[in-house]
């Protein structure tokens, strides 16, 4: 009864953070998509270094209150967390400019193979044939409701690739930093977002002026689009945290898969609120061809073998091993 309880209790734990994570990625999403379509702030580097600049001031309040939980994490592999997170941000933004929309979303689609791959190199990791015949279908599902023209040219591949690899290794080093320095994802947000935030609003001025030819001190801001502003880094705070807790919970791989359905809600969504325009039988058929093979990427990867690590490639210090894992979970369910 009481190994059942506990399996009860994490499923409804890992079904409330795939939630919260899902509700906060497709409203940050819908609310940005009104901010820089609607009302012209398009600058999207230094909204980023916004919605970092926001967690930084939660995790500190929370700290203060003691909510937080003083913990290390060496500069070396926070210094490296931040490089791959901020080449992913700046990658990204680089590659919607100069590629086509299409050859976007297959960049956005090579992140799932490219994070098996290292799972496989790094962590040891062994997939079914069930599990990898499952991503192929959540794959296929996605590029048929999005991939429209494909153009490419070696500066827009070349950005695309910087941003496919660098999202990886960022997504990637949330799960191994948590596990390696027995982190909450409250812990490694109160390390990075500073950082990140510095960094970012430091660099994305001029980034989004020569994105955007276009200076963002120089933005007429009104009533409106301050609330737009306001509510995306109040969002981001609950979108930035859930992505620590689902990759701590899961794996970047997993968090990629099931991440495929913000992309269908995004879509249902956007075909409600913003018009019917595009929507059509290809778009319906890919959508539900991407959630068949979600639902078929649960059951696969849950089963035994579905996705096993061979080995363990963490090495953990007697200091680390001291902090049980109970108070990662601990910190989590207070979310």
């Amino acid at each position: 009864m009481v190994g059942t309880s506990k399996t009860d209790q994490k499923a409804a734990l890992d079904i409330a953070s795939w939630l919260f994570n899902v509700v906060t990625s497709v409203g940050i999403i819908l609310v940005n998509k009104a901010l820089m379509a609607t009302y012209g702030f398009s600058f999207a580097t230094t909204l980023t270094g916004l919605h970092f600049g926001t967690t930084t001031l939660l995790t500190t309040f929370l700290t203060w209150l003691g909510y937080i939980q003083p913990s290390q994490l060496p500069w070396p592999d926070l210094l490296k967390f931040v490089l791959f997170a901020n080449f992913s941000i700046v990658g990204m933004n680089v590659s919607l400019m100069w590629n086509s929309v299409g050859f976007y979303q297959i960049a956005k689609l090579s992140m799932i193979p490219v994070s098996c791959l290292l799972e496989v190199v790094l962590d040891k990791v062994r997939y079914s044939r069930d599990t990898k015949l499952s991503i192929l279908l959540v794959l296929a599902g996605v590029a048929v409701c999005t991939v429209t023209d494909v153009s490419v040219n070696l500066n827009g591949f070349l950005a695309a690739a910087i941003a496919v690899w660098s999202t990886a290794l960022q997504q990637y080093y949330v799960h191994y930093l948590q596990r390696k320095y027995s982190l909450g994802s409250f812990n490694l947000l109160a390390h990075t977002a500073p950082v990140q935030a510095a960094s970012l609003l430091l660099v994305g001025p001029f980034l989004d002026f020569w994105l955007t030819n276009q200076r963002v001190d120089a933005f007429n801001f009104s009533f409106t689009s301050l609330f737009f502003l306001i509510l995306s880094c109040s969002i981001a705070v609950g979108t930035n945290l859930s992505q620590f807790i689902c990759i701590g919970r899961f794996t970047a791989v997993s968090f990629q898969v099931l991440g495929h359905m913000k992309t269908i809600l995004v879509l249902v969504l956007g075909f409600t609120f913003f018009g019917k325009e595009g929507l059509n039988m290809q778009v319906v058929l890919g959508m539900l061809i991407a959630i068949l093979g979600m639902i078929w990427y649960g059951n696969a990867s849950s089963k035994p073998g579905g996705k096993e690590r061979r080995s363990l490639s963490i090495p953990v210090t007697k200091a680390h091993k001291l902090n049980s894992l109970s108070e990662t979970a601990e910190s989590d369910e207070k979310v």
